[in-house]
């Protein structure tokens, strides 16, 4: 399934650097996928050693190297390892992007460690096992070293995108919000951005993991929970019906529940 999680990556990555979504046709605006929560949580990064793991493009992790940072990007898919490098030469910011399975990361990267890892906007839901990847984490951090995890909220995913067939505007839970009933198949020639539809490896597998098996995860491989925060923002509008923030990101109207669509987990090791 990670296979062909790998193959499906490959092939999306063509579409999301043709892709309004990404705007990488214009000057790249790297700092745009991150709220002022998460700089402020992250503190200074100067002359820190951070490593992105999931990276795909490597947008953020190029923010990451603007901030000061000696950052390092690591995603399973080749092609777009090469297209992050290209778009790191073009940006004139100097990043190493390092193609392998995130599982493979401490061999991968030398044995390294780091000041933070960064993960997080879609990535953990391709992982089969947060027990082994939370053992990863702690393996990469120096002691003292911190994981920031900016993930879509358990709660968003349960809503779905989109209403279904004879259903009204209101928002309905369509999905798992708890893990466990293991791999979700998909087949699609569309992916989460505009552009032409994906060609050859159409099929992936998503996980679906609680907060609650995100957080013992990481307590369990001996990290110490800093900071949790829910928040009712998304860089980008999962539904026509959402407004502008002053930040340029965006939320629900105020006659809709408050809900969380995000969340940001720092932990230490």
């Amino acid at each position: 399934m990670m296979a062909a999680n790998q193959a499906n990556w490959d092939a999306r990555t063509p579409v999301h650097l043709q892709s309004k979504f990404y705007g990488l046709d214009s000057e790249l605006d790297a700092q745009r996928w991150f709220g002022s929560f998460e700089w402020s949580d992250l503190g200074p990064l100067q002359d820190r050693d951070v490593v992105h793991l999931q990276c795909h493009l490597g947008t953020e992790t190029i923010a990451f190297a603007e901030r000061g940072a000696r950052a390092v990007g690591l995603d399973i898919s080749a092609a777009s390892i090469a297209a992050a490098r290209d778009i790191a030469a073009r940006a004139r910011r100097t990043v190493e992007f390092v193609e392998g399975n995130v599982y493979d990361a401490p061999s991968l990267l030398g044995g390294r460690q780091f000041d933070i890892v960064y993960t997080g906007k879609g990535a953990l839901c391709y992982l089969p096992d947060l027990d082994r990847w939370a053992q990863v984490i702690r393996q990469l951090l120096r002691p003292g070293g911190r994981l920031y995890v900016v993930e879509f909220h358990p709660l968003l995913n349960a809503l779905g995108p989109k209403p279904g067939a004879g259903e009204g505007p209101e928002l309905l839970l369509r999905h798992d919000y708890l893990g466990g009933r293991g791999a979700i198949h998909r087949n699609s020639s569309r992916t989460y951005t505009d552009g032409p539809p994906v060609e050859g490896a159409t099929d992936s597998y998503e996980w679906t993991h609680g907060l609650d098996e995100v957080l013992n995860a990481l307590t369990d491989a001996g990290l110490r929970l800093a900071r949790l925060r829910e928040i009712d923002e998304l860089p980008w509008p999962r539904w026509d019906r959402m407004m502008p923030t002053p930040e340029g990101w965006w939320r629900l109207p105020d006659d809709h529940p408050r809900v969380p669509l995000l969340y940001a987990l720092l932990a230490e090791r």
